[in-house]
């Protein structure tokens, strides 16, 4: 069992007024997910992805599979 914590980090492109998420990659391999939360709300939900989901989304983020931003 594991008992290390998140460590949370926001993207350097998160510059864009406070519409961001953070992301605790550290948990990727000791537990096997990537946990997020909104950036704004520390305090508030955590949503634990499974490694291979994350990595799906963000490379379909990377070839703009979901649309332009």
């Amino acid at each position: 069992m594991t008992t290390e914590t998140p460590r949370w980090f926001t993207s350097s492109y998160s510059d864009n007024g406070g519409a961001c998420v953070s992301v605790a990659t550290n948990l990727a391999g000791p537990l096997g997910v990537v946990p997020v939360r909104d950036s704004k709300n520390l305090s508030g939900p955590v949503l634990c992805f499974p490694v291979g989901a994350f990595a799906s989304f963000v490379a379909g983020v990377k070839t703009e599979e979901f649309g332009k931003v």
